[in-house]
């Protein structure tokens, strides 16, 4: 039995969080849940959704509370489901622990859920509390909300640059621009995301592996944009841990779709002939159950994604150190004729990791 106290209903919450956090990268097409079950003022119980067809959070939770459940409060997330997918209805799972009271971050946005959930609990005598921490529930709940209404996966563009914005020195060299700590930062975003995507020019220029490096962590899909399959077959993104998707154009060579996927790669075709359709990718990214894509393309990919209008989130970090302006831009062309047509992020945070500024922010509607 677990133990632990917490005083406040947010602090009950958080720690509920802290614990659906874990999920992250690991539950899709499900969304990520953290659960606590509270008796008399401690926690005795704590569970969280590890990874889809495994039990749910609130059924892991009251396990790990046992007897203790019943009359306890439960503290969730996200609406417990009514419906029976690969597991039962956690509605039912807390109705028959006999908890007394459920108090809930966030409603489930899946339709087969919406609402359900909670007159289910209500029918039972159970007393329902909504709303506990709901931003953080909402921003945890971003990527499965935005794939339930949408179908396709939130796309997240990490960039990393010197302050006079480029990636690399006119030779190609970009190792390293940004700090220890900025590089493990993006280690965790790799961690926590459905897959990680970059171009073709980075494999050629790079030769990444595309893993996690966190200890205890999950590699992510690796997805590379390659139009006309130039991949190389001792590349070692083919050798790394976890899925590969490479994505072609229509018109790419059958040969060499033979030889990558005779090394182990899937190869999917979405797109025209020499760059890839964004649209189509989300929806053939989306039919997999991605919600959160990690790109970490260069430059080309950048500007060819945030022309498409697919960015929803945005990471760049800025080293202080000057390249000049005969290095690699940060992004490549995107069209803007005046500032006031400029691309300008929103609801923007700033923070120091190392040396330096880490810029988060969303693209504005244009």
């Amino acid at each position: 039995m677990a133990g632990g106290e917490v005083r406040t209903r947010e602090g009950f919450m958080k720690e509920a969080l802290a614990l659906a956090r874990k999920g992250l990268g690991r539950t899709a097409p499900n969304p990520p849940v953290g659960c606590v079950i509270v008796r008399r003022g401690r926690i005795v119980g704590r569970g969280w959704h590890r990874m889809a067809g495994k039990e749910h959070a609130e059924v892991a939770a009251l396990a790990d509370a046992r007897g203790a459940a019943r009359g306890a409060d439960a503290y969730i997330t996200l609406e417990p489901c009514r419906h029976t997918g690969r597991t039962p209805p956690c509605t039912r799972a807390l109705i028959e622990a006999g908890v007394r009271r459920v108090f809930v971050s966030v409603g489930d946005p899946d339709p087969r859920t919406r609402g359900g959930g909670f007159r289910l609990l209500r029918s039972a005598d159970i007393e329902v509390v909504r709303g506990i921490c709901a931003d953080e529930g909402a921003e945890l709940l971003a990527g499965f909300a935005h794939w339930v209404k949408t179908g396709a996966p939130m796309f997240h563009l990490k960039l990393a640059a010197s302050l006079d914005g480029r990636i690399a020195s006119h030779s190609g060299a970009s190792k390293w621009i940004s700090s220890v700590a900025s590089r493990r930062i993006v280690q965790e975003m790799r961690n926590c995301a459905d897959a990680v995507l970059v171009g073709i020019g980075t494999v050629l220029a790079d030769d990444p592996r595309l893993t996690c490096r966190v200890r205890g962590g999950q590699n992510p899909c690796r997805i590379v944009l390659d139009p006309r399959l130039r991949t190389p077959t001792d590349a070692r993104v083919l050798t790394g841990a976890g899925r590969l998707v490479i994505v072609c154009g229509s018109t790419a060579p059958a040969a060499k779709r033979r030889r990558l996927e005779a090394a182990g790669a899937e190869v999917i075709a979405a797109g025209r002939p020499r760059y890839a359709s964004w649209p189509q990718l989300a929806q053939v990214l989306g039919e997999k159950g991605m919600h959160e894509v990690l790109v970490e393309g260069g430059a080309a990919v950048a500007a060819s994604l945030l022309r498409a209008q697919m960015v929803n989130s945005m990471t760049i970090f800025y080293n202080p150190r000057l390249i000049g302006g005969d290095g690699i831009p940060l992004v490549g062309p995107l069209g803007v004729r005046t500032p006031k047509q400029a691309l300008r992020l929103e609801t923007v945070s700033v923070e120091h990791s190392g040396d330096d500024l880490v810029w988060r922010g969303r693209p504005a509607k244009r």
